[in-house]
Protein backbone atom coordinates (compact mmCIF):
# COMPACT_ATOMS: atom_id res chain seq x y z
CA UNK A 1 0.00 0.00 0.00
CA UNK A 2 1.01 3.52 -1.07
CA UNK A 3 1.61 6.04 1.83
CA UNK A 4 0.69 9.85 0.46
CA UNK A 5 2.41 12.46 1.83
CA UNK A 6 0.87 14.54 4.39
CA UNK A 7 -0.85 17.99 3.24
CA UNK A 8 0.81 19.58 5.60
CA UNK A 9 4.48 19.09 3.42
CA UNK A 10 2.54 19.13 -0.46
CA UNK A 11 1.27 22.74 1.08
CA UNK A 12 4.73 24.14 2.16
CA UNK A 13 6.15 23.05 -1.31
CA UNK A 14 3.42 24.63 -3.14
CA UNK A 15 3.88 28.10 -0.65
CA UNK A 16 7.47 28.20 -1.65
CA UNK A 17 6.88 27.36 -5.49
CA UNK A 18 4.14 30.43 -5.55
CA UNK A 19 7.06 32.64 -3.50
CA UNK A 20 9.11 32.05 -6.25
CA UNK A 21 6.48 32.18 -8.89
CA UNK A 22 5.73 35.93 -7.13
CA UNK A 23 9.22 36.53 -7.42
CA UNK A 24 9.39 36.18 -11.03
CA UNK A 25 6.62 38.48 -11.35
CA UNK A 26 7.71 40.57 -10.13
CA UNK A 27 11.30 40.73 -11.80
CA UNK A 28 9.19 40.07 -15.54
CA UNK A 29 7.14 42.85 -14.62
CA UNK A 30 10.03 45.46 -14.15
CA UNK A 31 11.71 43.92 -17.50
CA UNK A 32 8.87 44.46 -19.11
CA UNK A 33 8.28 48.08 -17.94
CA UNK A 34 11.90 49.12 -18.29
CA UNK A 35 13.17 47.00 -21.41
CA UNK A 36 16.08 45.45 -19.12
CA UNK A 37 17.25 42.81 -17.71
CA UNK A 38 16.41 43.28 -13.46
CA UNK A 39 19.37 41.01 -12.75
CA UNK A 40 21.91 41.23 -15.84
CA UNK A 41 24.46 39.98 -14.06
CA UNK A 42 23.04 36.70 -14.05
CA UNK A 43 21.75 36.84 -17.61
CA UNK A 44 25.57 37.92 -19.18
CA UNK A 45 27.24 35.53 -16.77
CA UNK A 46 31.10 36.06 -18.23
CA UNK A 47 30.14 38.68 -20.36
CA UNK A 48 29.38 41.37 -17.81
CA UNK A 49 32.62 43.20 -17.83
CA UNK A 50 31.74 43.69 -21.36
CA UNK A 51 28.54 45.29 -20.59
CA UNK A 52 30.16 47.34 -17.62
CA UNK A 53 32.85 48.94 -19.94
CA UNK A 54 30.18 49.86 -21.74
CA UNK A 55 27.89 51.68 -19.08
CA UNK A 56 31.08 53.54 -17.82
CA UNK A 57 31.70 54.85 -21.53
CA UNK A 58 28.14 56.23 -21.88
CA UNK A 59 28.32 57.46 -18.26
CA UNK A 60 31.63 59.04 -19.27
CA UNK A 61 30.43 60.72 -22.48
CA UNK A 62 27.64 62.18 -20.14
CA UNK A 63 30.08 63.69 -18.12
CA UNK A 64 32.25 65.41 -20.95
CA UNK A 65 28.44 66.57 -22.54
CA UNK A 66 27.93 68.39 -19.46
CA UNK A 67 31.21 70.06 -19.13
CA UNK A 68 30.90 70.98 -23.15
CA UNK A 69 28.04 72.28 -22.32
CA UNK A 70 29.14 74.41 -19.43
CA UNK A 71 31.79 75.89 -21.52
CA UNK A 72 29.18 76.76 -24.41
CA UNK A 73 27.19 78.59 -22.62
CA UNK A 74 29.85 80.36 -20.86
CA UNK A 75 31.26 81.14 -24.18
CA UNK A 76 28.03 82.28 -25.24
CA UNK A 77 27.50 84.79 -22.51
CA UNK A 78 31.30 86.21 -23.35
CA UNK A 79 30.44 86.51 -27.26
CA UNK A 80 27.20 88.34 -26.55
CA UNK A 81 28.56 90.52 -24.10
CA UNK A 82 31.81 91.21 -26.15
CA UNK A 83 28.87 91.94 -29.45
CA UNK A 84 27.24 94.36 -27.18
CA UNK A 85 30.27 96.51 -26.48
CA UNK A 86 31.54 96.25 -30.11
CA UNK A 87 27.52 97.57 -31.25
CA UNK A 88 27.88 100.33 -28.36
CA UNK A 89 31.33 101.93 -29.43
CA UNK A 90 30.96 101.36 -32.91
CA UNK A 91 30.38 104.54 -34.54
CA UNK A 92 31.33 106.99 -31.59
CA UNK A 93 34.93 107.68 -33.56
CA UNK A 94 33.36 108.55 -36.69
CA UNK A 95 30.71 110.79 -34.87
CA UNK A 96 33.80 112.48 -33.51
CA UNK A 97 35.98 112.59 -36.12
CA UNK A 98 32.91 114.43 -37.97
CA UNK A 99 32.22 116.45 -35.31
CA UNK A 100 36.23 117.61 -35.16
CA UNK A 101 35.93 118.57 -39.32
CA UNK A 102 33.22 120.91 -39.30
CA UNK A 103 33.97 122.28 -36.11
CA UNK A 104 30.35 121.90 -34.87
CA UNK A 105 30.75 122.22 -30.85
CA UNK A 106 27.51 120.99 -30.30
CA UNK A 107 27.98 118.24 -32.47
CA UNK A 108 31.56 117.44 -30.45
CA UNK A 109 29.85 117.38 -27.07
CA UNK A 110 27.37 115.00 -27.89
CA UNK A 111 29.87 112.47 -28.53
CA UNK A 112 31.99 113.35 -25.67
CA UNK A 113 28.81 112.08 -23.96
CA UNK A 114 28.38 109.73 -25.94
CA UNK A 115 31.62 108.19 -25.39
CA UNK A 116 30.95 108.35 -21.22
CA UNK A 117 28.03 106.98 -21.50
CA UNK A 118 29.64 104.13 -23.37
CA UNK A 119 32.12 103.70 -20.84
CA UNK A 120 29.67 102.98 -18.21
CA UNK A 121 28.10 100.41 -20.57
CA UNK A 122 31.55 99.15 -21.26
CA UNK A 123 32.00 98.63 -17.49
CA UNK A 124 28.64 96.76 -16.83
CA UNK A 125 28.92 94.16 -19.48
CA UNK A 126 32.35 93.22 -18.64
CA UNK A 127 31.14 93.04 -14.94
CA UNK A 128 28.73 90.31 -16.41
CA UNK A 129 28.18 87.11 -14.21
CA UNK A 130 27.44 83.58 -14.63
CA UNK A 131 26.27 81.71 -11.96
CA UNK A 132 28.28 83.03 -9.28
CA UNK A 133 31.49 83.23 -11.48
CA UNK A 134 32.38 87.11 -12.92
CA UNK A 135 33.45 85.95 -16.43
CA UNK A 136 35.75 88.96 -17.12
CA UNK A 137 37.98 89.15 -13.89
CA UNK A 138 40.87 86.02 -15.05
CA UNK A 139 41.20 83.49 -12.35
CA UNK A 140 39.78 86.00 -9.76
CA UNK A 141 36.33 84.67 -10.20
CA UNK A 142 34.57 85.40 -7.28
CA UNK A 143 35.70 89.26 -7.44
CA UNK A 144 33.76 91.83 -10.40
CA UNK A 145 36.62 92.95 -12.47
CA UNK A 146 35.71 96.73 -12.93
CA UNK A 147 35.24 99.19 -10.27
CA UNK A 148 33.39 102.15 -11.76
CA UNK A 149 33.90 103.67 -14.96
CA UNK A 150 33.62 107.49 -12.96
CA UNK A 151 36.25 106.45 -10.77
CA UNK A 152 38.49 105.81 -14.08
CA UNK A 153 37.47 109.15 -15.85
CA UNK A 154 38.10 111.38 -13.23
CA UNK A 155 41.67 109.45 -12.75
CA UNK A 156 41.95 110.28 -16.50
CA UNK A 157 41.13 113.85 -15.79
CA UNK A 158 43.43 114.27 -13.28
CA UNK A 159 46.75 113.19 -15.66
CA UNK A 160 45.28 115.41 -17.91
CA UNK A 161 45.19 118.22 -15.67
CA UNK A 162 48.46 117.53 -14.24
CA UNK A 163 50.73 116.86 -17.42
CA UNK A 164 51.97 120.26 -19.05
CA UNK A 165 51.99 119.20 -22.90
CA UNK A 166 49.70 116.98 -24.98
CA UNK A 167 52.78 114.34 -25.09
CA UNK A 168 53.33 114.24 -20.97
CA UNK A 169 49.27 113.82 -21.10
CA UNK A 170 49.84 110.44 -23.34
CA UNK A 171 53.23 109.56 -21.47
CA UNK A 172 51.13 109.60 -18.46
CA UNK A 173 47.93 107.77 -19.88
CA UNK A 174 50.09 105.03 -21.18
CA UNK A 175 51.70 104.05 -17.64
CA UNK A 176 48.15 104.52 -16.29
CA UNK A 177 46.94 101.31 -18.25
CA UNK A 178 50.04 99.63 -18.97
CA UNK A 179 52.50 99.37 -15.98
CA UNK A 180 51.54 97.27 -12.78
CA UNK A 181 51.26 100.70 -10.55
CA UNK A 182 50.12 102.56 -13.34
CA UNK A 183 46.43 102.75 -12.05
CA UNK A 184 44.55 100.86 -14.29
CA UNK A 185 45.43 97.66 -12.47
CA UNK A 186 45.43 98.22 -8.57
CA UNK A 187 42.38 100.55 -8.58
CA UNK A 188 40.23 99.74 -11.24
CA UNK A 189 41.16 96.19 -13.02
CA UNK A 190 40.73 93.60 -9.54
CA UNK A 191 40.79 90.18 -11.52
CA UNK A 192 43.43 88.98 -12.39
CA UNK A 193 45.81 89.30 -15.45
CA UNK A 194 45.90 85.79 -17.23
CA UNK A 195 43.43 83.05 -16.93
CA UNK A 196 43.75 78.97 -16.48
CA UNK A 197 40.78 78.74 -18.33
CA UNK A 198 41.32 79.21 -21.84
CA UNK A 199 37.88 79.78 -23.36
CA UNK A 200 38.07 82.93 -21.22
CA UNK A 201 38.67 86.84 -21.50
CA UNK A 202 39.79 89.00 -18.93
CA UNK A 203 38.79 92.55 -18.77
CA UNK A 204 42.38 93.59 -18.94
CA UNK A 205 42.72 92.15 -22.42
CA UNK A 206 44.29 94.82 -24.64
CA UNK A 207 41.62 95.17 -27.14
CA UNK A 208 39.35 95.81 -24.48
CA UNK A 209 41.97 98.33 -22.62
CA UNK A 210 43.16 100.38 -25.99
CA UNK A 211 38.94 100.94 -25.94
CA UNK A 212 38.70 102.35 -22.92
CA UNK A 213 41.36 104.23 -22.88
CA UNK A 214 40.34 105.84 -25.93
CA UNK A 215 37.09 106.31 -24.72
CA UNK A 216 38.33 108.14 -21.80
CA UNK A 217 40.45 110.75 -24.03
CA UNK A 218 36.94 111.08 -25.94
CA UNK A 219 34.65 111.78 -22.64
CA UNK A 220 37.24 113.88 -21.53
CA UNK A 221 37.15 116.19 -24.59
CA UNK A 222 33.79 117.89 -24.02
CA UNK A 223 34.25 121.43 -24.87
CA UNK A 224 34.57 123.67 -22.10
CA UNK A 225 34.90 121.39 -19.89
CA UNK A 226 38.04 119.49 -21.07
CA UNK A 227 41.58 119.84 -19.43
CA UNK A 228 44.21 122.21 -21.12
CA UNK A 229 46.42 119.37 -22.83
CA UNK A 230 43.31 117.64 -24.39
CA UNK A 231 41.64 121.51 -25.84
CA UNK A 232 44.88 122.66 -26.61
CA UNK A 233 45.16 119.37 -29.09
CA UNK A 234 42.75 118.33 -31.75
CA UNK A 235 45.47 115.76 -32.90
CA UNK A 236 45.07 113.97 -29.82
CA UNK A 237 41.20 113.61 -30.00
CA UNK A 238 41.57 112.28 -33.66
CA UNK A 239 45.04 110.46 -32.54
CA UNK A 240 41.77 108.51 -29.85
CA UNK A 241 39.04 108.12 -32.93
CA UNK A 242 41.78 106.33 -34.47
CA UNK A 243 42.35 104.26 -31.46
CA UNK A 244 38.37 103.38 -31.29
CA UNK A 245 39.01 101.75 -34.45
CA UNK A 246 41.88 99.54 -34.27
CA UNK A 247 40.45 98.73 -30.45
CA UNK A 248 37.39 97.44 -32.47
CA UNK A 249 39.59 95.44 -34.92
CA UNK A 250 41.39 94.14 -32.00
CA UNK A 251 37.99 93.48 -30.36
CA UNK A 252 36.42 91.37 -33.64
CA UNK A 253 39.75 89.06 -33.48
CA UNK A 254 39.11 88.27 -29.95
CA UNK A 255 35.33 87.28 -30.82
CA UNK A 256 36.68 85.41 -33.52
CA UNK A 257 38.94 83.33 -31.88
CA UNK A 258 36.01 82.42 -29.06
CA UNK A 259 33.72 81.56 -32.31
CA UNK A 260 36.23 78.52 -33.30
CA UNK A 261 36.40 77.44 -29.93
CA UNK A 262 32.55 77.54 -30.15
CA UNK A 263 32.55 75.85 -32.93
CA UNK A 264 35.20 73.23 -31.56
CA UNK A 265 32.74 72.30 -28.67
CA UNK A 266 29.73 72.01 -31.27
CA UNK A 267 31.69 69.47 -33.15
CA UNK A 268 33.20 67.75 -30.30
CA UNK A 269 29.09 67.35 -28.94
CA UNK A 270 28.50 65.89 -32.32
CA UNK A 271 31.66 63.02 -32.13
CA UNK A 272 30.07 62.37 -28.30
CA UNK A 273 26.76 61.67 -30.22
CA UNK A 274 28.17 59.42 -32.35
CA UNK A 275 29.96 57.48 -29.49
CA UNK A 276 27.39 57.26 -27.41
CA UNK A 277 24.80 55.78 -29.68
CA UNK A 278 27.60 52.76 -30.46
CA UNK A 279 27.82 52.12 -27.16
CA UNK A 280 24.31 52.59 -26.23
CA UNK A 281 23.68 49.59 -29.21
CA UNK A 282 26.59 47.85 -27.73
CA UNK A 283 25.09 47.93 -24.21
CA UNK A 284 21.43 47.20 -25.08
CA UNK A 285 22.07 44.54 -27.28
CA UNK A 286 23.65 42.80 -24.17
CA UNK A 287 21.07 43.82 -21.63
CA UNK A 288 17.78 44.88 -23.24
CA UNK A 289 15.01 42.69 -22.95
CA UNK A 290 12.68 42.12 -25.17
CA UNK A 291 9.22 44.12 -23.52
CA UNK A 292 7.02 42.01 -25.28
CA UNK A 293 8.50 39.17 -25.13
CA UNK A 294 8.48 40.13 -21.30
CA UNK A 295 4.86 41.07 -21.27
CA UNK A 296 3.84 37.32 -22.79
CA UNK A 297 6.49 35.40 -20.59
CA UNK A 298 4.59 37.63 -17.34
CA UNK A 299 0.76 36.60 -18.67
CA UNK A 300 2.32 33.03 -18.70
CA UNK A 301 3.60 33.41 -15.01
CA UNK A 302 0.40 35.24 -13.57
CA UNK A 303 -1.60 32.05 -15.01
CA UNK A 304 0.71 29.70 -13.29
CA UNK A 305 0.43 31.66 -10.34
CA UNK A 306 -3.35 31.46 -10.50
CA UNK A 307 -3.27 27.35 -11.20
CA UNK A 308 -1.32 27.74 -7.96
CA UNK A 309 -3.94 29.97 -5.70
CA UNK A 310 -6.69 27.23 -7.18
CA UNK A 311 -4.30 23.79 -6.76
CA UNK A 312 -3.32 25.04 -3.30
CA UNK A 313 -6.84 25.50 -2.31
CA UNK A 314 -8.42 22.62 -3.19
CA UNK A 315 -5.42 20.79 -1.39
CA UNK A 316 -6.38 22.53 1.99
CA UNK A 317 -9.96 20.65 1.83
CA UNK A 318 -8.32 17.28 1.40
CA UNK A 319 -9.17 14.97 4.07
CA UNK A 320 -8.89 11.00 4.58
CA UNK A 321 -12.36 10.46 4.24
CA UNK A 322 -12.38 12.64 0.90
CA UNK A 323 -9.38 10.68 -0.74
CA UNK A 324 -11.57 7.38 0.18
CA UNK A 325 -14.40 8.42 -1.23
Amino acid sequence: MRVALPNSLISAQFSQNMVELRQSIARTATEATTGRYADPTAHLSGRIGTAMLSQKAIDDIGFQREQLSLRETRLEVTQTNLTAINDRVQGIDISMLEALGTGNVFSQTLAARDAAAALDDVFAALNVRYGERYLFSGDATDTPPLASASDMLDDVRQLALAAATPADFTTALDAYFNTPGGGWQPDIYRGTLTASDSDSVTAADPALVDLISNLAILAISEPGNNPPPVAQNGGLIRSAAAGISTGLTSLTIVRSERGVLQEQISTQKETLDVEETIFTSAFNALTARDQYEAASALKQLEATLEASYLLTSRLSGLSLINFLR
